[in-house]
């Protein structure tokens, strides 16, 4: 993978944690930077785990489907993108009730894990491609660190109603990357 799939591929997975992000700063009352940057490191911290995780269980498997790998990436992505495409379509609206001025730890955990288990999908795929695992998942969690910071402070101004599309071009994102890579390997632009 070149820089630029690595930086767009990061910033695709880095789409459903800003939609999420979005959400959670519409929830808050004007959240400050300084809970915007806890979001964004959370958030960012554990995207940049699970890819290496995937990244470990695809490197277990890939004896045994190194011919047809980049038909695992491209199922996976193109799986991956339409959930992240339908999710984000299906979402309501947040209604406004009680307003709190910060999110919980543990709350905002489980919304990052929850948002981050494509990535260790994605890093099944990635295991395939000889990609530098490492490299790949610290642009990950930096790109999540800057979207869901970034999805934070303009919850508080956009509302949640913009989150689901971030999350509908997230998934676009995920399947143009997955038809890359098999029109890469079958040779299909040469």
């Amino acid at each position: 993978m070149n820089t630029y799939a690595i930086l767009i591929l990061a910033f695709g997975m880095s789409m459903d944690a800003f939609a999420a992000a979005i959400g959670k700063g519409a929830a808050l009352h004007r959240p400050p930077l300084k809970e915007a940057l806890r979001t964004g490191l959370i958030f960012g911290v554990i995207e940049a785990i699970t890819p290496i995780i995937g990244w470990g269980i695809g490197l277990a498997a890939s004896q045994f489907i190194m011919s047809w790998d980049h038909w695992v990436a491209f199922v996976l992505l193109l799986v991956l993108g339409i959930r992240m495409i339908m999710e984000g379509v299906r979402k309501e609206e947040v209604e406004e009730c009680d307003v709190p001025r910060r999110h919980g730890f543990w709350l905002l955990v489980t919304t990052a894990i929850a948002t981050s288990l494509d990535a260790m999908a994605v890093g099944v795929g990635l295991a395939f491609l000889q990609v530098n695992i490492v490299a790949m998942a610290l642009t990950i969690g930096a790109a999540t660190t800057i979207m869901a910071t970034t999805g934070m402070l303009l919850g508080r101004f956009l509302g949640a109603a913009i989150g689901k599309w971030a999350e509908v071009l997230g998934g676009v994102v995920l399947i143009g990357i997955g038809t890359s890579i098999l029109v890469q390997h079958l040779g299909l632009l040469n």
